[in-house]
């Protein structure tokens, strides 16, 4: 698999379309989840020793180099034992400081109708026509269309960061709009296709979209109700229209179980959610062929794609990739590499009161995956 993984140097540098709001204040951090359910049991990290010191002279050497627009930030590293093996903090982070993850999102929520489809309600070729009652050609629209951007759709409406309305509000708003390609002939990187998508699971299962998220991952995994996706999330406002491309608040701690069952394919501590062939599609890209409309990768004249609500970082994606990647707009940049047996989460929250690119975030964890493969003998 290392030919199909391996691009060092990375310089992807990603595109949220999922902003929170228009108020960009600060507001109170979270708290520490219980220990329940949280890789290494949210204990104390061992002495990292030397093999790690290249990782903390970069981590602090790219803050300072940054200046006051990144005051802070914290890089947490699980093996594939779910063993947290390094842990650094820089600056003004902690990690049981909850803030808006932005796009880190998705790939949450692509677990959540992971598990949908699972149980049976749906399934990857179910349609909006099937499940929404639309009609001419966005009847076709799948939820494979969906999960990979390519559904054809509008890749923005205004309604998706809307409070005060419903999921169901907002869905029906997109429904109306004219698309602007067939569906499954266009990449286009945005929050409309999500909201359908969360949508269809909201009609099929009788559930609002964060109460399947509780009950297919928050509550299993102890995280608090404070956990969970707003309209505007870093200003916590917001539940009934839930922002689902980029709308969860949480901490580092307590991203961490959710990132581990999509690195363990959501087989992991004795639990079950989705499937592992579901996975595997994730980390490929379901439409080789598309045209690429809005991508922030595209912008770089980068060689990355999609697949299933992450991005796909090897030279093969058609065939699959083993380091996927689902980086936010304030800086907020998982990342796993399962060759290599391990996964990341670069944690901030960068005060941008735009929808442009992170190169800071993205470009650090880059620089941060040799180091760390060596650190771990890899």
């Amino acid at each position: 698999m290392t030919n199909r993984v391996r691009v060092l140097g990375l310089a992807l540098s990603v595109l949220l379309w999922a902003c929170g709001g228009d108020d960009d204040s600060p507001i109170p951090d979270g708290g520490t989840p219980p220990d329940a359910g949280l890789p290494d049991g949210g204990g104390t990290v061992p002495d990292a020793g030397s093999p790690w010191d290249a990782v903390t002279t970069l981590l602090e050497a790219r803050v300072a180099d940054a200046g006051t627009s990144v005051p802070g930030l914290g890089l947490a590293v699980y093996d594939s034992q779910d063993r947290k093996v390094y842990e650094h903090m820089v600056g003004d982070f902690a990690p049981d400081r909850r803030v808006a993850v932005a796009s880190a999102s998705k790939m949450i929520a692509g677990t959540v109708l992971f598990e949908v489809i699972r149980q049976g309600h749906l399934s990857l070729d179910s349609t909006t026509g099937q499940m929404l009652g639309w009609s001419g050609d966005k009847a076709n629209i799948t939820l494979r269309h969906l999960l990979s951007f390519t559904s054809g759709l509008q890749n923005e409406h205004l309604c998706t960061v809307q409070a005060g309305i419903t999921l169901a509000d907002c869905v029906a708003t997109i429904a109306s709009t004219n698309p602007v390609a067939p569906p499954g002939t266009r990449f286009d990187y945005g929050s409309t296709h999500l909201h359908v998508a969360a949508r269809m699971a909201e009609v099929t299962t009788g559930k609002s979209w964060n109460t399947l998220f509780r009950e297919t991952l928050a509550t299993p995994l102890g995280l608090p109700e404070d956990v969970t996706y707003f309209t505007r999330p870093r200003q916590a406002q917001g539940i009934t229209n839930p922002l689902i491309a980029g709308g969860l608040r949480t901490s580092m701690n307590e991203y961490a179980p959710l990132f581990a069952l999509v690195f363990h394919k959501g087989r992991q501590a004795g639990r079950e959610v989705g499937t592992p062939e579901l996975f595997d599609a994730q980390a490929r890209e379901p439409f080789p062929g598309v045209v690429i409309g809005n991508s922030p990768v595209k912008d770089l004249s980068l060689p990355f794609r999609y697949g299933l609500t992450a991005w796909l970082q090897c030279a093969t994606p058609a065939e699959g990739c083993d380091v996927i990647s689902s980086p936010g707009a304030f800086g907020w940049t998982p990342w796993m590499d399962r060759e290599a047996g391990y996964y990341a989460i670069l944690g901030m929250q960068l005060d941008r009161q735009d929808e442009g690119v992170v190169g800071f975030s993205v470009n650090l964890s880059g620089e941060l995956q040799p180091l760390i493969r060596a650190a771990l003998g890899r």
